[in-house]
């Protein structure tokens, strides 16, 4: 095998040489920079290329050019320094830029309203579609933050995140918890569709105020839910475990004698039954008990599963906000890897969030209110357990 030496004044000059006439069974070994431009000199890179035997060698007569056989150790020549000329930073950064051609032909997405979406900002965009975000909410955000965001820091991928990150802080609506003291009484009203946790989610928060919190304090359960089978029987044995007291009623009138049966515990909690957003009927006979009570302050909190489409919960606060919703609860948010819907109603509804119920361990799988924790489902599209 024959090793065979070109030169020229770029390595793309110097490799052509070598094809034009090694042809294209030339192997490249080596690329160098053997000279700089200094004092009048150009630059100079050689390209070493292998031949085997029987390749025909001999120069075309159409090219003159410089040709040196390998053996000869250039290092030994003061006339110039050697240097290994890399191409992956070149090749690197090719990539970027062809990475950011790629991310600016989408259509339709690049295209938001009246608002083109900048390259650097494609992957964040991305991220709002697969989290189901309202999409006048994210037109209002991407046009914020195009306007907002320093240029020189639109092309760190992290500075953008966390730009991003800062306006969902801003728009998250969150209700703090605060715990009661020594005398004082809350009574809490859990209300809601079929299904969507409200009994299990009394149970972890009443685990949670009786024996978590180091406060000792006393709690109580009201049921209103004499429809759902099993539902009186379920409340029994989470009380029976925590030895807490219950109180069943049937009716309306009934409920104020259970209040006043539990008016030594701090925090109360009302447990509902669960209809159809759209039976009016059952919604209003929630509001029944609600004014045979009236004179007392009673948080309703309304409570809805993170995997159903905005819409859907739209729906559900319509009919249910009769009931002068004070907030909001969510639960189910290990069934889903879309978390927009949840930021975006919760803005659009002005109700702070309570609770984070994220599986059916009670009392453990509940979360107080952290605009944190649902920013981090948001970017990651799933929810991390604490």
């Amino acid at each position: 095998m024959n090793m065979l030496s070109f030169l020229g004044e770029t390595p793309t000059i110097a490799l052509k040489k070598a094809q034009e006439e090694c042809g294209e069974d030339a192997i490249v070994i080596s690329t160098k920079k053997i000279s700089s431009a200094k004092d009048g000199a150009k630059n100079m890179y050689e390209v070493v290329v292998a031949l085997e035997e029987e390749v025909d060698t001999k120069p075309s007569k159409k090219s003159v050019y410089t040709k040196k056989i390998v053996a000869k150790d250039p290092k030994k020549d003061e006339s110039f320094q050697a240097s290994v000329y890399d191409f992956r930073a070149e090749i690197l950064k090719m990539q970027d830029a062809i990475g950011q051609v790629q991310k600016s032909i989408w259509d339709p997405k690049s295209q938001l309203y009246d608002l083109t979406i900048p390259p650097e900002f494609v992957d964040m965009y991305n991220l709002f579609e697969q989290n189901e975000f309202d999409q006048e909410m994210t037109y209002t955000i991407m046009k914020k933050t195009i306007k907002q965001l320093p240029v020189a820091l639109k092309a760190n991928p992290k500075k953008v995140n966390d730009f991003f990150k800062l306006i969902l802080r801003r728009i998250i609506p969150i209700k703090h918890e605060v715990p009661l003291r020594k005398h004082q009484r809350k009574i809490t009203m859990m209300v809601g569709p079929t299904g969507v946790g409200k009994t299990t989610t009394i149970a972890k928060l009443a685990a949670r105020y009786a024996y978590k919190l180091g406060q000792n304090y006393k709690v109580g359960i009201v049921t209103l839910d004499s429809f759902r089978v099993g539902a009186i029987e379920q409340l029994q044995a989470y009380t029976n475990i925590m030895r807490l007291p219950l109180e069943i009623v049937k009716n309306p009138e009934d409920l104020i004698e259970a209040l006043l049966r539990l008016k030594d515990c701090n925090y109360i909690f009302i447990d509902t039954a669960g209809s159809s957003q759209y039976d009016v009927d059952k919604i209003e006979l929630i509001n029944e008990y609600q004014n045979r009570v009236e004179e007392l302050p009673i948080e309703k909190i309304l409570v809805l599963p993170a995997n159903v489409k905005q819409s859907d919960l739209t729906d559900v606060y319509a009919n249910y906000s009769r009931l002068n919703i004070d907030y909001l609860t969510f639960t189910k948010l290990d069934e889903t890897k879309s978390f927009g819907n949840l930021i975006s109603f919760a803005h659009k509804t002005k109700k702070s969030i309570t609770y984070f119920s994220i599986g059916q361990n009670v009392p453990d799988d509940l979360i107080v209110s952290d605009a944190s924790f649902l920013i981090d489902c948001f970017m990651n599209n799933s929810c991390p357990r604490r």
